[in-house]
C-alpha cells in the first residue's frame, strides 16, 4: 500500500481531527454504492480504508512514524535485522566486516575462548553428527505457517432507536459487499463486533473485520445505562386532573397514566421501553413530566389573579 498519509492527502503532522475528515470526504466519493460501474472506485475505497485504520490508531501511527512498520502494518523488519547490526546468540549484539573471501568472524563473541566453530555451527545448523531430524539449535526445524491478512477496522453509525431496539444493521465492507449485522444484546457506544474472515486477503487465510458500532443522538431520547429518558410536556389541566396522554417510546407511542395533582420533574415509568440489557431484558423508559404553560393566555392571568396558595413551598430552601 501507498504511503498513509499520501493516500489520505494529509501531512505527517496533522491531527485526528484532520485525519477523519479527509477519511470522510474520500469515503464519500469513493463508496462502492456510488461507484457501481467503476471497480478502480472500490480498490481506491479499500485503500482509503486501510489508511484510515493505520492513522487512526495512536499505536499503529507511531509505529509506522519510527519506521517499525510499514503502511499495512507488518513489521519493517520481521527478522529483526537492522542496518549495521542485530541480535545475536544470548541477546548479545554482533557485528561483522565482509572481507574479499567472505565473512570476517574476528567481531564475534561466542564466549569460549577459542571454540571450534566448525563444531558450533554443525550442532547449530544440524550437521552429521546431531541427532536425526534436528535442525536449528538441536530442535525440529518447522517453517513459520502462512501469515493470514491484515483486519480491517470499520465504524458504523447506529441511530438510537435501532440501538434500543436491535434492529438489524447493513454494512458496507471494502470490497463492496453488504452484509446485515445483529446487534449484540446491550449494545452501547464503542462495542465492537468481530466479522471473521472478512478482512484483507492473505496467504493464510482473510484477516477479521472490527466493526466498532458509534450510536447515534436522539432528538428527545437520552440513554441513562440501560434505560431511556424523556421530558413530557404536559399542560396545567393534565397536571391538576390527571389522564392518560399518549407518549412516544422506541417500541412506538404508548399510552401513559398522569396522577392528579402531579408536579414537573415528577418522574415515571414505563417498563421494558429502555435497551436491551446483556442479560436479555429489557431496560426502562423514565418519563419525567414537565408542565408547560402558555405565555399569553387571558383566562389563565384571570385565574392567577382571583386564586393564592400561601403555602411556604420553598421553606426547605431556607428561604
Amino acid at each position: 500500500m501507498a504511503d498513509p498519509y499520501s493516500t489520505l492527502g494529509v501531512s505527517r503532522g496533522a491531527d485526528e481531527a484532520a485525519i477523519k475528515s479527509a477519511y470522510r470526504k474520500l469515503a464519500k466519493e469513493l463508496h462502492p454504492d456510488k461507484n457501481k460501474d467503476n471497480p478502480k472506485a472500490s480498490e481506491k475505497f479499500a485503500e482509503v480504508t486501510r489508511a484510515y485504520d493505520l492513522l487512526s490508531d495512536k499505536d499503529k501511527r507511531a509505529k509506522f512514524d519510527r519506521g517499525e512498520i510499514d503502511a499495512d502494518g507488518n513489521p519493517a523488519h520481521p527478522f529483526g535485522f537492522g542496518g549495521g547490526g542485530g541480535q545475536g546468540f544470548g541477546g548479545e549484539r554482533y557485528t561483522y566486516t565482509r572481507g574479499g573471501a567472505g565473512p570476517d568472524m574476528s567481531d564475534f563473541d561466542f564466549g569460549n575462548g577459542g571454540a571450534d566453530f566448525g563444531d558450533i555451527f554443525e550442532g547449530l545448523f544440524g550437521g552429521g553428527r546431531g541427532r536425526p531430524g534436528a535442525g536449528f539449535g538441536g530442535f525440529n526445524a518447522r517453517s513459520a505457517p502462512p501469515q493470514r491478512g491484515a483486519n480491517v477496522s470499520y465504524r458504523l453509525a447506529v441511530p438510537f432507536v435501532d440501538a434500543a431496539t436491535l434492529a438489524p444493521q447493513r454494512i458496507t465492507l471494502a470490497d463492496g459487499k453488504t452484509i446485515d449485522l445483529k446487534l449484540p444484546a446491550g449494545v452501547e457506544n464503542g462495542t465492537q463486533m468481530k466479522l471473521a474472515g472478512k478482512g484483507q486477503q492473505g496467504p493464510g487465510g482473510a484477516g477479521d473485520a472490527m466493526v466498532t458500532i458509534e450510536i447515534g443522538n436522539h432528538a428527545f431520547y437520552q440513554r441513562d445505562g440501560d434505560n431511556v429518558r424523556l421530558d413530557l410536556p404536559i399542560s396545567l389541566v393534565e397536571a391538576v386532573k390527571g389522564g392518560k396522554v399518549k407518549v412516544p417510546t422506541v417500541d412506538g407511542a404508548v399510552m401513559l397514566a398522569i396522577p392528579a395533582g402531579a408536579r414537573s420533574g415528577q418522574t415515571l415509568r414505563l417498563k421494558g421501553k429502555g435497551f436491551s440489557t446483556k442479560s436479555g431484558g429489557r431496560g426502562d423508559q423514565l418519563v419525567t413530566l414537565m408542565i408547560d404553560l402558555p405565555s399569553d393566555d387571558d383566562a389563565l392571568q384571570r385565574f392567577a389573579e382571583e386564586w393564592s396558595d400561601e403555602r411556604a413551598i420553598r421553606s426547605q430552601l431556607g428561604v
